[in-house]
């Protein structure tokens, strides 16, 4: 575990690589249902085989969603009681998804402040990659407030 006081010395350093997470047909299909976005481009392979894609493609959205599961990669800090979201500062959607593919997530601590009460405003550079991608799926800077034991 990371010792609050540790972190500043950790800024800039990547903090954890996550495992490879499947992105198949059936996953897609139900984030579309689930979010009422049943674009073909996602749900419908035939049609979307006559798109420059070459087949369906995961929302960018349903990318993102894998981030929590990704972050387990990432190693708590000692005394933590909770962390919660608290947003984005950028996010860009560089390449597709294609179904079937599998992604992890690579993070970077780019900050760490000290907001007292046991608060610290953490934020990540997350990059989702695409197993054997040329690019990532996305890069996002991540922020998340976490509790501490004080």
């Amino acid at each position: 575990m990371t010792k609050p006081s540790d972190l500043p010395s950790l800024v800039g350093q990547e903090v954890g690589l996550s495992r490879w997470i499947t992105v198949d047909q059936a996953r897609i299909d139900a984030f579309a249902r689930i979010t009422e976005d049943e674009q073909f481009i996602h749900v419908d392979p035939e049609r979307a085989k006559q798109t420059p894609f070459g087949g369906t493609i995961a929302h960018g959205f349903l990318t993102l969603s894998l981030a929590s599961a990704m972050a387990e990669a990432v190693e708590p800090l000692d005394g933590v009681v909770m962390g919660v979201n608290y947003g984005f500062d950028k996010l860009r959607f560089l390449a597709p998804v294609p179904a079937g593919s599998k992604v992890r997530g690579r993070f970077k601590l780019l900050s760490a402040e000290d907001k007292g009460g046991g608060r610290w405003l953490l934020k990540h550079e997350l990059t989702v990659e695409i197993d054997g991608g040329d690019k990532p799926a996305l890069i996002a800077e991540w922020l998340s407030m976490q509790m501490v034991n004080v």
